[in-house]
């Protein structure tokens, strides 16, 4: 592996490489938090922070059948909203932050999901992440959501060497054209969680293994 302090990063010729070859390695990438609405996926997202998207699935069946919109949430107990997520981390946070989100969407947007930043980000529990995701996934726009996964693999493999998130996601919004950055997002996110992972990546089965830099 790569030294901590290496500098180096991938040219642009060699990033949109690096995209080509996950592309191919998962050509069926997108988000995989189950949900029929951009309402439903927002919660799903708030929910997903911190734990996994199979996690999130397992309960937001259920969460959705008590509570099928913003309207429903917004008068929800949150004790028992607790009871239903309550296999999931930060559960009691995240309830609160969900059933507060639903009052707010349902006071200022009619309970509809705002195509704006600004206006996702000021929702309780929402961060740059959630309302880059929302904005791809429910809306189609061309967004670098970094989570933990993209992270982790776009510093690793020398797309960019950046500390933070916020960093990252300038650095990966310079380094890729932008019509591959809702692309690049799934695919980073497929890639660390199937290969790149956090301890003992699978190098030797990696797709990248001749262009990440933290092989050289």
């Amino acid at each position: 592996m790569a030294t901590k302090n290496k500098k180096t990063t991938l040219t642009k010729q060699d990033a949109e490489q690096v995209i080509d070859l996950l592309a191919a390695c998962y050509p069926n990438a997108e988000c995989a938090l189950v949900h029929r609405s951009n309402w439903e996926l927002l919660i799903a997202v708030v929910l997903s922070a911190q734990t996994t998207d199979v996690s999130v699935n397992r309960v937001t069946t259920e969460l959705f059948r008590r509570w099928p919109d913003a309207a429903a949430l917004a008068t929800a107990v949150q004790e028992q909203v607790e009871e239903i997520i309550r296999t999931i981390g930060m559960y009691r946070t995240k309830a609160a932050n969900i059933i507060k989100l639903s009052r707010k969407l349902l006071d200022e947007t009619g309970g509809e999901v705002p195509q704006d930043f600004l206006a996702l980000i000021a929702l309780p529990g929402v961060g740059r992440k959630t309302a880059n995701v929302v904005l791809s996934v429910g809306f189609g726009e061309a967004r670098i959501a970094v989570d933990t996964h993209v992270f982790r693999v776009a510093n690793r493999i020398g797309l960019c060497h950046e500390k933070d998130v916020l960093k990252t996601e300038e650095a990966l919004m310079k380094k890729l054209p932008k019509k591959r950055w809702s692309e690049a997002h799934h695919s980073l996110i497929w890639h660390g969680r199937k290969i790149c992972h956090a301890r003992n990546p699978k190098c030797s089965a990696c797709v990248l293994h001749e262009i990440c830099l933290a092989l050289k």
